[in-house]
């Protein structure tokens, strides 16, 4: 057979292969990873996948059909919410892993050790981009435990209006930078007349100026030239001592993993997905944390994770989220469909209900623990929720802006995402697929179907791939420089 059934309940199947009319049923070509009826599915009966609703068919489908954007439709989720029915205990590892990290003085622990230039404001992005680029690899050579020097820049930190919540979006994340764990020292620069004003952000987030933790202005020191002058000079005060650290062995719950996906396919939640699942199941096992974010690409399985909350005020935090999507998209005149993108369902997805219940997997089957605000420090263990867009970097941005020290990257379609200071590690959903794009994928969960390995074992290749990046070893992502360009907040709200 060339396809392949979920669960007993689904009317559909994804084909392995291309089928030709005739072939294993079909009717009609079904181009591979794309679904084909196992039934006749009369006018407004619902489609299932998973063993869940993915849409509903806009005409009468009849058995061996394609089943595609021409004859699904989606509607609004009208979902009868429960609460703490399916929480599966969690039993501790038999032995402790540990990772050799950067342990800091707040007691968290990096990954990576970087030096990172912050901007305020578009306006001294530039300034910002010549004072990292003035560290090249040479002149960092007498610096072997320093990562880099970065700049992160943005296009927005003024003319904010509205209700403020772009302005606290913006806060967050600039404020989660300069305080995770993979980040040894801070240099922020601005112009001087913003609205994001650096004084406030260290007000607010009571952060303390000191030798790791430097600031200005270019309206203050004297133009453009002078500050990425005296801005080299406060870096090059600093490297002795963000260098004058050292790894040593630590406990893998001090590891905390974005769970992201982009790019992707009818495979996802069939290979790669489940497979990081497995991943955070075990890292959630040894007391580290799993963050899933991407909340409209939760929209239609988001009752699945309301089931697994460890009390109801977890779980009335996550539907809250939901409905704020849901206005928020309607207000904007646009729908919780637009999502999956034209790549998506040319690689076989449908709806963003079938691109939820795939995304989910990545979350494994431990209990939900906690749900978090975009960029909003993640203090609970376990299995956690973010909320953010479904755009890759501007979710993966709130993600480190939380406190992630590690990215794990699904992808089916492809793609050429790296990040800084988490570096991001990449896994493919298809065999073809990581065959063509061998250089940017690091591991292949598409063998899943192609060579018959089993989810778990791929899922124990990602999860010692964790502990191995976490200890120094780069993903391909970063051994080819991604991650300068990937910092992206997300921006809600008028601009003034």
């Amino acid at each position: 057979m060339k396809t392949v059934r979920l669960a007993p309940e689904d009317n559909v199947v994804t084909a392995i292969a291309p089928l030709d009319a005739g072939q294993d049923g079909a009717i009609q070509l079904i181009p591979r990873g794309h679904k084909m009826a196992v039934s006749d599915i009369p006018k407004g009966t619902a489609v299932r996948k998973y063993a869940q609703v993915i849409g509903y068919a806009a005409e009468d489908i009849a058995m061996g059909a394609h089943v595609h954007t021409h004859n699904l439709e989606f509607r609004n989720v009208e979902t009868e919410y429960e609460f703490s029915t399916n929480l599966r205990p969690v039993a501790p590892a038999a032995q402790q892993d540990t990772f050799m990290g950067y342990l800091r003085k707040t007691g968290r622990v990096g990954t990576r050790n970087y030096i990172a230039v912050l901007t305020s404001v578009n306006c001294s992005a530039t300034a910002a981009r010549m004072i990292a680029g003035h560290f090249t690899p040479d002149v960092l050579a007498p610096y072997p435990n320093v990562d880099g020097v970065t700049a992160f820049v943005h296009g927005t930190g003024c003319a904010m209006g509205g209700d403020g919540t772009g302005f606290e979006l913006l806060q967050r994340t600039l404020w989660g930078y300069a305080r995770n764990p993979n980040v040894g020292g801070v240099l922020m620069a601005g112009l001087g007349c913003e609205m994001m004003q650096i004084d406030w952000l260290i007000e607010a987030y009571g952060l303390t100026p000191g030798p790791l933790f430097q600031a200005m202005n270019i309206q203050d020191v004297g133009g453009l030239a002078q500050t990425v002058e005296m801005g080299i000079r406060k870096i090059e005060a600093m490297l002795p001592l963000v260098n004058d650290v050292q790894r040593e062995e630590c406990p893998a719950s001090e590891l905390m993993v974005a769970l992201q996906c982009g790019g992707s396919d009818a495979w996802s939640g069939i290979t790669a997905n489940p497979a990081v699942g497995y991943a955070c199941d075990l890292l959630v096992a040894q007391g580290g944390t799993g963050v899933l974010a991407e909340t409209p690409e939760i929209y239609g399985a988001e009752h699945l994770l309301t089931a697994r909350a460890v009390d109801r005020a977890v779980g009335d935090k996550l539907i809250s989220l939901i409905k704020w999507w849901e206005d928020y998209t309607e207000r904007n005149r646009g729908n919780m469909d637009n999502n999956p993108s034209p790549g998506n369902k040319k690689g076989g997805l449908t709806t963003i209900l079938e691109k939820s219940l795939g995304a989910a997997a990545k979350g494994g089957t431990t209990p939900l623990t906690g749900v978090f605000k975009y960029g909003e420090p993640v203090t609970a263990k376990g299995f956690t929720f973010m909320d953010s867009p479904g755009y890759d970097p501007a979710s993966v941005t709130g993600q480190i802006a939380s406190g992630c020290n590690l990215v794990c990257f699904t992808t089916g379609r492809g793609s050429a995402f790296g990040s800084k200071p988490a570096p991001t590690m990449k896994v493919a959903t298809n065999t073809e697929m990581y065959e063509r794009l061998t250089p940017d994928m690091d591991v292949n969960a598409g063998r899943i179907l192609s060579d018959g390995a089993s989810v778990e074992e791929v899922g124990r290749e990602i999860y010692a791939m964790w502990l191995r990046m976490a200890s120094g070893e780069k993903s391909k992502s970063e051994a080819q420089g991604l991650g300068d360009y990937e910092f992206v907040p997300w921006q809600v709200g008028s601009v003034m």
